[in-house]
């Protein structure tokens, strides 16, 4: 089973400035929990036990978010406020380990993934998830990295996540060729290759790339031997694609939606879509869409 994810937050986020500028962009929040920490559930709910955050020295609020807070803690509890003092304890179960290791230079994400190399070693798969990206199983059985983990376990092959995408839209997106027939949702086929950003008539399939990855920990010395490409940085994509050459990699097509929490359009379509289904708040939330509609 694979047991360690690896969480790239050392960018600095400026698609998401002037409200990245003081706080790391996987700190704003949807409705009432940052956005990192939907990731980390994601991660959690799939069965992972080691959550190793590649981080920076402006990131420290995300290893804050994810550490004991006992003053805080123990205001809450003599105050009363329990329910508020199980959410803040409940933020990571106890059988879960945050690790954080420091990227000391933005030099791509291949380079952030390779800075994990010390906690997970060459001998383990692990699982890469970009915190940009919200994936949204609500409604299934299993969420979508424990079906793609699965997917692993029964080929042996690494695993990319896509999502089908309008044919209008793939210019923005990592697109991948399958080797013969397209996965249908909640399985995965062997892939040919990734084409960056196509155009859209030149595009191999509507398989948009969303930022989860199962990798074996073999990835490490591929990363360790790649140039820097374009942007002159170390691209995690150059790497999986020797390792494709060498011992083949899977699409797994996702079954829930994605919301790119990389922009604010991407923000404000998360949190509509969880609010309308928040335990506390959906009700009131309901009543200000329906306040504002008939404003129009």
């Amino acid at each position: 089973m694979i047991r360690k994810a690896v969480l790239p937050v050392a960018g600095l986020g400026t698609r998401c400035l002037p409200a990245s500028k003081a706080i790391p962009k996987e700190m704003i929040t949807i409705v009432d929990k940052p956005v990192i920490q939907y990731v980390v559930e994601e991660a959690v709910a799939a069965g992972i036990k080691e959550i190793v955050l590649v981080t920076h020295s402006s990131k420290a609020a995300i290893e804050n978010h994810f550490d004991k807070h006992f003053e805080l803690e123990a205001t809450l509890e003599a105050k009363g406020k329990t329910e508020l003092l199980e959410e803040l304890r409940n933020i990571i179960p106890d059988d879960v380990k945050i690790i954080s290791v420091r990227q000391p230079e933005p030099l791509g994400l291949g380079h952030a993934v390779l800075c994990a190399r010390p906690v997970i070693g060459d001998d383990e798969p692990f699982a890469v998830l970009l915190p940009d990206v919200l994936v949204d199983d609500h409604g299934l059985s299993g969420n979508d990295l424990a079906g793609m983990i699965e997917a692993f376990a029964a080929s042996g092959q690494s695993q990319i996540m896509v999502e089908n995408v309008p044919r209008e839209q793939v210019y923005k997106y990592g697109i991948v060729a399958i080797d013969g027939e397209s996965p249908a949702a909640g399985e995965s086929m062997p892939m040919a290759r990734v084409v960056e950003k196509p155009k859209v008539d030149e595009a191999p399939s509507t398989l948009a790339v969303i930022g989860r990855y199962l990798l074996p920990g073999a990835i490490f010395p591929l990363l360790a031997e790649t140039p820097p490409g374009a942007g002159n940085e170390i691209q995690l994509t150059d790497a999986i694609d020797t390792l494709r050459e060498r011992e083949g990699v899977a699409a797994y097509r996702m079954r829930g939606a994605t919301y790119d929490c990389g922009h604010q359009l991407g923000y404000l379509e998360a949190t509509l879509a969880f609010a309308k289904r928040h335990p506390t708040y959906a009700e009131g939330f309901a009543e200000l869409l329906d306040k504002y509609a008939a404003k129009e």
